[in-house]
């Protein structure tokens, strides 16, 4: 009977009863195994011992069988007058004696063999094998037992001497079964003789047909003494083989002695009854005193069942606390366990929810909560403004002041703009970024009023942690659903306001526009053009000449970077390079400049270098130094011929690291050019900090130079400092005469602009370093004559 290990049961009582009831009937199915192991084992040893000792009774029966057969043959042998007839032959007194003997000896054939092999008497179909006996009869030995025409017969022969050996006497036998149950009654167990016999095929089987050709009896009989246990139609039993020689000593006949094993585990049956009843009421007695005991626990654990449904269901329970045993202190703990899973899980809730910070909702609660506010505003008719907003000027706060004072700051503008967004919602997005939804029956102006309100608020100065700090904020609005009829639209679209918010000043609002989408979209279009166009190799370098005036010479040309698109055509750097600055595609395309800027300018005359203009992102990457030396080794160019120029922008997340690059560069040789001074954020310190090779000086003072006088006393001051700190300068975008005039007058070191030469292609720069430049060494002259 197979048990299902799982059941379902209505009650926690009825399955500890089942459990306890299954844990004795497991235990009692050992006990029972084991049991039955040790009956099986010892059974089995009784069963060997008294199958070898019946073995022996057997061999002593079997040689006083033969006794008793040779002395019957030998009182006939010596008988006068039979040896007499069997000397002249006399058939008819020789049969006669025969016939006797058989009655009397109680054998069925008794024949005498001559020595020609005649045998004389009744011996139905043996009398071959009765003629050959005496001649392959082994010395010594008087019987032997052959198989003969499906039977078996046990032969014994004894000599007729006259006074020599003149024939044999001969008894045949047959073991058949009459004979079998002979040996069976003369054991003292319930034993069964088989006679076997080998077939065609060489296998041993029974005489009688009751054993067939199986390799067991054939193992059986080759082991010959030992007892084993063998499968038969009739059943199992143990058994023991006894080999019975022939004529020349192989054996032709086995017998085999069975034990059944029911008969040898009879004896056994009483005690096996006996194991079980006694199991039986055992079992019983279990699932009695079970029930009893689980009375006791089923109750108080079933109520901590519903309550612990009721804890999963989102409920808040209590189990009632009954005594100071295990189950009192488990229903105890189970109280503390729930109030503190409730209090976990409200704290939980609110941590998905809020900013762990200000304690502000977060992206996802705003997500959620702007989801529903656009869809009231559906059925209502009513709008859903959006304001998203930032810190302009917080990640400086962060970099000077450290995290813990950005925090604090953090902190201090939610509380005031919480305070002063009083009909909306407030979230924190992340780092300093800000949502506010306005929804309802909501004034038109509010929006534009709220805005104001804020970077009002957030213009006055702060003091954080006793930092005092200067912010402010740009925000960017959105009114649903007519800029976005769902969450991430209306959001995005506040989110391109507040682009154009920065791009326009900062610290202003400005309301989403379509166009700003469709500015977005030509970005994003711009960014994938990008990315293809440097992956398919649509970039190229052209050069500019700049000019040494000292030398009167081209001195070196600065790479410039140009894009033919193969839809949009030229695409201008003005357009590109932000995209790239800011999807970080500057470093992979400014890797690519500085290779192919060395590539080129290798092959140049040996006074004329290559500048190559750097961006902040480019230079603040950790891996440009190894740039710059990968392509001066792979291209050959020596560092002294290179020049990188830098704007002034690359200070402004710190002088330390940048400083120290700077003399990593200038250690190997290459030149360093700082570009477009004096319209950036510029600062004596810079040089004071890093002894720059070259200042440049930028186009917008350069156009003026002739007629403002500002604009030439600023660049008589760019050019009286660079003098005065030893570096050399260059003057961008000379376009007339009269600026290069001015220029040289001033003492400029070397020019660059239209007036000399338009950025022409690598294919160009050789025909205009050996074109004839008469035409500038005039202008020089006419420059310095004036």
């Amino acid at each position: 009977m197979t048990i299902p290990w799982r059941w379902r049961f209505r009650s926690l009582r009825a399955r500890l009863a089942v459990l306890y009831a299954l844990l004795f009937a497991a235990a009692l199915v050992v006990v029972a195994i084991v049991a039955q192991t040790m009956i099986w084992n010892h059974a089995r040893e009784s069963v060997a011992a008294e199958l070898t000792a019946s073995g022996s009774v057997y061999d002593r029966l079997w040689a006083l069988r033969a006794k008793s057969l040779t002395g019957s043959a030998d009182v006939l042998a010596r008988d006068f007058g039979f040896r007499a007839a069997v000397a002249s032959g006399d058939r008819p007194t020789i049969e006669s004696a025969l016939v006797n003997l058989q009655a009397r000896a109680g054998v069925a054939h008794a024949v005498v063999v001559n020595l020609d092999g005649t045998v004389i008497g009744a011996a139905a179909d043996l009398s071959a094998t009765v003629a050959r006996l005496p001649f392959t009869l082994a010395d010594g030995r008087r019987d032997a037992v052959v198989a003969s025409g499906g039977s078996v017969f046990r032969l014994v022969l004894s000599p007729i001497l006259a006074p020599t050996e003149i024939g044999w006497v001969v008894f045949a036998v047959p073991l058949d079964a009459g004979e079998m149950r002979a040996l069976e009654k003369l054991s003292a167990i319930p034993l069964i003789a088989t006679m076997l016999r080998r077939d065609s095929a060489g296998h041993w089987i029974a005489a009688d047909g009751s054993v067939g050709a199986n390799a067991q009896t054939d193992a059986l009989v080759a082991e010959t003494r030992a007892a084993r246990l063998l499968s038969l139609p009739q059943g199992r039993a143990y058994a023991l083989a006894k080999r019975l020689p022939g004529p020349s000593g192989q054996p032709q006949a086995a017998l085999l002695i069975r034990y059944p094993l029911d008969a040898a585990l009879a004896p056994y049956l009483p005690l096996q009854v006996g194991m079980m009843v006694a199991g039986l009421l055992g079992l019983v007695l279990v699932i009695a005193g079970s029930q009893r005991l689980a009375r006791g626990i089923a109750g108080p654990i079933a109520a901590l069942d519903r309550a612990a449904r009721a804890l999963e269901d989102g409920g808040r329970t209590e189990v009632a606390v009954e005594g100071r045993d295990e189950i009192g202190r488990l229903a105890e703990s189970f109280n503390k366990m729930s109030a503190g899973i409730v209090e976990r899980e409200h704290r939980i809730t609110h941590l998905a929810l809020h900013d762990a910070l200000t304690g502000l909702p977060n992206r996802s609660f705003f997500r959620q909560s702007l989801d529903q506010a656009l869809t009231r505003s559906v059925r209502s008719g009513e709008s859903v403004a959006v304001l998203s907003l930032d810190l302009d000027g917080f990640k400086g706060v962060n970099d000077t002041l450290g995290h813990p004072v950005g925090d604090a700051l953090l902190r201090m503008v939610g509380t005031m703009l919480a305070e002063r967004v009083t009909d909306g919602l407030l979230a924190r997005l992340g780092g300093d970024e800000f949502a506010i939804i306005l929804n309802g029956a909501i004034d038109p102006a509010r929006p534009r009023e709220l805005a104001q309100a804020i970077i009002d608020m957030l213009r006055a100065p702060l003091v954080v942690d006793d930092h005092p700090v200067m912010i402010a904020t740009s925000i960017g609005i959105a009114i649903g659903p007519a800029d976005g009829a769902d969450a991430d639209h209306l959001l995005k679209h506040a989110d391109l306001a507040l682009y154009r918010a920065k791009q326009d000043g900062r610290g202003i609002y400005r309301f989403f526009e379509p166009a700003l989408d469709a500015a977005a979209r030509a970005r994003r279009q711009l960014e994938l053009d990008l990315r293809r166009g440097l992956h398919d190799g649509e970039f190229a370098l052209h050069f500019q000449p700049i000019f040494d005036l000292k030398a009167q010479r081209i001195g070196g040309f600065e790479a410039l970077l140009r894009w033919n698109h193969p839809t949009r055509g030229f695409v201008s750097p003005v357009e590109f390079i932000p995209v790239a600055e800011e999807t970080g595609l500057i470093i992979g395309l400014g890797e690519w400049v500085i290779h192919e800027a060395c590539r080129q300018a290798v092959h140049w005359p040996d006074h004329v270098r290559v500048a190559v203009n750097v961006s902040p992102i480019q230079f603040r990457n950790d891996g440009f130094k190894s740039i710059v030396l990968q392509a001066l080794t792979r291209s050959g160019l020596v560092p002294q011929r290179l020049e990188v120029e830098i704007t002034e922008s690359v200070f402004l997340d710190g002088e330390g690291p940048v400083v120290s690059l700077l003399h990593s560069l200038r250690a190997m040789g290459i030149r360093i050019a700082l570009d477009d001074f004096g319209t950036g954020y510029s600062s004596l310190s810079y040089l004071r900090s890093f002894p720059f090779d070259k200042l440049k000086i930028d186009r917008s003072f350069v156009i003026s130079v002739a007629q403002d006088p500002s604009a030439a006393a600023i660049v008589r001051a760019i050019l009286d400092l660079a003098s005065a700190l030893g570096m050399d300068t260059t003057a961008e975008g000379v376009e007339d005469e009269d600026q290069l005039a001015r220029l040289h007058g001033q003492g400029c070191g070397s020019i660059q602009g239209y007036l000399f030469s338009r950025p022409v292609a690598a294919a160009g720069i050789a025909g205009l370093l050996a074109s004839d430049l008469t035409g500038i060494e005039e202008r020089a002259d006419h420059a310095r004559a004036a």
